[in-house]
Parts: C-alpha cells; structure tokens; sequence
C-alpha cells in the first residue's frame, strides 16, 4: 500500500498542503498516522481528498459534505469504509515512480531534449516536476520512450504516440468507469448515500473489476495492432511493387500471366 507525506498527496489530489489541513480541522479528512513528528497518508487519504476535491468544484460546502460523510460512515465499521476508499484510490498499476534529472533526460533521449519537449513531456504528465529534478510516475512508458528513440524515432513522435493514447485511452477508462459504476452504484446505493453495511462488499467488487478491465484493454489492443500491422506493411508493399514497376516498366513484376505461366510449366 503506498504512503505518502502531506506534500506529495496534495499534489497527487490536485490540491495545496494547506487544502489538506483546512480539510482535517473540518472533519472532512481523517488525520495520518504520525511517524515521529511526520504524518503518514494512504490511498483512502488520497480517494477521499479527491472526492472531497470533485464535490466542492460541484458547488456543495464544507457543510453538505461533511453531513453526506456522517450519514455513509453512521453506524459502519470504520475499516470497511477506509478499505472502500482505498480500493477507489489504490494505484492501478505496481510501477515505483522513478527520479530523473534534465541531465538523465539528455543522456536517455538525446537532443530531442528541448526546453518545448519537456514542457510537452509536463503538460501529457509523462514528467512531473520535483524541485530541481522530474517524477517519472510510469518507467515502463519512460522506457518504451527511450526504445523508440533508439530505433530512430523523434522524441516529438513519441510524445504524439503519448498524447493519442492519453486520449483514445482516456475516453475509452472513462466510457468504462461509468457504464461498472453505474452497475455498481444502482445495485448497492440507488438514488442515495452508499449504505454503510456495503462498504465491503463494494471494494471487493471494484477490486475484480480492475484486472478484468485491464485484460479487456490488452485483448482489444493486441487484436487491432496485429489488424493494422497487416494494413499498414500490406500498403507499404503495394507502394514498393508500384515503385518497381516505373523504375522497369519492361519487367515482368509477377501478375496473372506470369503466374499461368508458372501454372502451365508445372
């Protein structure tokens, strides 16, 4: 289960560090777990400052969400309900963000590191700003970056790949999220608060539906790769015996006669 210091979960929640405290005075927030003098967040910390987050961008006040809070947690066993939260706030992925420095960037991508394809690398979130250093929160997609560029690919290119999976991807996660919350939510809170007694079961539910969604992601992505890898080099060959042609128009490039040809030797 990942920690976090009040600086980092303010950041991963979109807000400040002090949001955060304004939050815990209001009850909205539950305190950390100290550590010396160092207070320790988990991921129902962070499911929790998020929400917090989405229903003030709503319009609701400190008020209406912390009497919707009262309501869900009246009666409940306080490890179900952070257990629920955390499931929606866990990370979909084992990956360890990794710590790079500009000078670890040019070193992996060469002189396609450029002040515009860093700030392009921020703004998909492919980097995150630490101090004087850049959070890398997916190696694995730093890494198949780094092996593109290896094969000759511009750093702008593989920023394009980034960004259109960003958004195809994206729209795809969200279509998926609502149509399993809605399934969720109409058979355990229709109309109203999620019960208390439910917590639970809840999580559990949203934690078998993470890996199913991940294996349905890779099925479909490795079926329409392999469709448009046969489209695509089927072009490029169409384009290359068109290419052979004009340069010998005299040659015979193999088409039906030749090939009755070769049937009437046999």
């Amino acid at each position: 289960m990942a920690e976090y210091r009040i600086d980092e979960l303010a950041r991963l929640a979109d807000t400040t560090v002090r949001n955060v405290r304004v939050y815990q005075d209001r009850g909205l927030l539950a305190p950390p777990r100290r550590e010396g003098r160092v207070g320790i967040y988990s991921e129902a910390h962070l499911a929790r400052l998020r929400l917090i987050g989405q229903l003030l961008r709503r319009g609701y006040t400190f008020a209406n969400i912390g009497e919707m809070f009262r309501v869900w947690e009246r009666g409940g066993d306080l490890s179900d309900i952070l257990g629920f939260e955390s499931a929606i706030g866990d990370a979909w992925s084992d990956e360890i963000a990794d710590y790079l420095t500009l000078g670890d960037l040019k070193e992996l991508f060469g002189l396609g590191v450029t002040p515009r394809t860093v700030k392009r690398a921020l703004d998909l979130n492919v980097l995150e700003r630490d101090g004087l250093r850049f959070r890398v929160p997916s190696p694995r997609l730093l890494h198949a970056g780094v092996e593109l560029v290896k094969l000759g690919m511009s750093v702008d290119s593989v920023l394009d790949i980034a960004e259109n999976l960003r958004d195809k991807v994206g729209d795809v996660a969200e279509h998926m999220v609502r149509l399993v919350a809605d399934h969720i939510l109409a058979e355990y809170a229709p109309g109203t608060v999620v019960r208390s007694e439910e917590t639970a079961e809840m999580a559990e539910l949203i934690r078998r539906v993470r890996p199913l969604a991940q294996q349905a992601v890779d099925a479909v992505l490795a079926q329409a790769m392999a469709e448009n890898l046969t489209t695509v080099m089927g072009e490029h060959f169409a384009l290359a015996m068109e290419y052979l042609q004009k340069e010998n128009p005299d040659k015979d490039q193999g088409g039906p006669d030749a090939a009755e040809g070769l049937t009437g030797s046999a």
